[in-house]
């Protein structure tokens, strides 16, 4: 993808008239490579022939929840997903961005809000180099430099190593920067099958992570803690 309103966006929602409104709402902004669909069955039909770039996804729908198709759909490919839902609590907010969604908008909601947040997530995943898609990036946090070809963080006095581990975490933290990773995904991205016996494993990577990232670690800035959840890098 090359321009932001190439991308293909697939609108997901049981209310055919917000389809509509949504339909010609991006319309009118230049996305015209649009698809939609009602309900679960739809979304897996589309998905068995090609995936969007985008998904923006309703909670509540007639044959399922947004939150296990989200799941399912993740298991599948990386795709960039937004969910839109009445279902304003902060546990659904959380739920959603916990298990990995880009974003969490409510109904009801701004146009403008949806096109701004929409424009935000296209550039993250694919016009910005979010990835690491070279061994020579580096990351600054405050004073402190990553430098993820060496495996080293670097500040004005001094230098210290990385272990292989505390690399790994990091990575997945950085290419995910801002957004809450779970526990479960950090575990898999460092261990892989398995991983679910290594919670108490990562707190204590985490830990040494913030000393070597942090100017005080029993209060972080950068590496922050989601209870219950998982960690972000702000």
């Amino acid at each position: 993808m090359n321009h932001i309103y190439e991308c293909r966006i697939l609108l997901v929602d049981d209310n055919d008239q917000l389809l509509s409104m949504l339909t010609h709402m991006l319309n009118k902004e230049g996305f015209t490579n649009l698809e939609t669909a009602s309900c679960c069955r739809e979304v897996r039909e589309l998905l068995s022939r090609d995936f969007p770039d985008l998904i923006i996804l309703d909670v509540m729908l007639p044959d399922g929840n947004g939150f296990s198709l989200f799941q399912e759909i993740r298991a599948q490919a990386d795709i960039p997903i937004l969910f839109l839902s009445a279902r304003d609590e902060d546990s659904d907010r959380l739920l959603g961005l916990g298990l990995g969604a880009d974003d969490y908008l409510t109904k009801p909601f701004l146009p403008r809000e949806l096109i701004l947040r929409i424009r935000s997530i296209i550039r993250r995943a694919y016009l910005s180099g979010r990835s690491l898609t070279t061994e020579s990036q580096t990351l600054t946090l405050g004073e402190r430099t990553v430098h993820f070809d060496q495996g080293i963080v670097t500040w004005t006095s001094g230098e210290v190593s990385l272990t292989a581990k505390e690399l790994l975490i990091l990575k997945k933290l950085y290419e995910n920067r801002s957004k809450i990773v779970t526990f479960d995904a950090l575990c898999d991205a460092v261990w892989g099958d398995g991983y679910y016996t290594y919670e108490n494993t990562l707190m204590v990577h985490i830990r040494r992570l913030r000393e070597k990232l942090e100017e005080d670690p029993s209060h972080p800035k950068w590496l922050l803690t989601s209870r219950g959840i998982g960690y972000r890098l702000a």
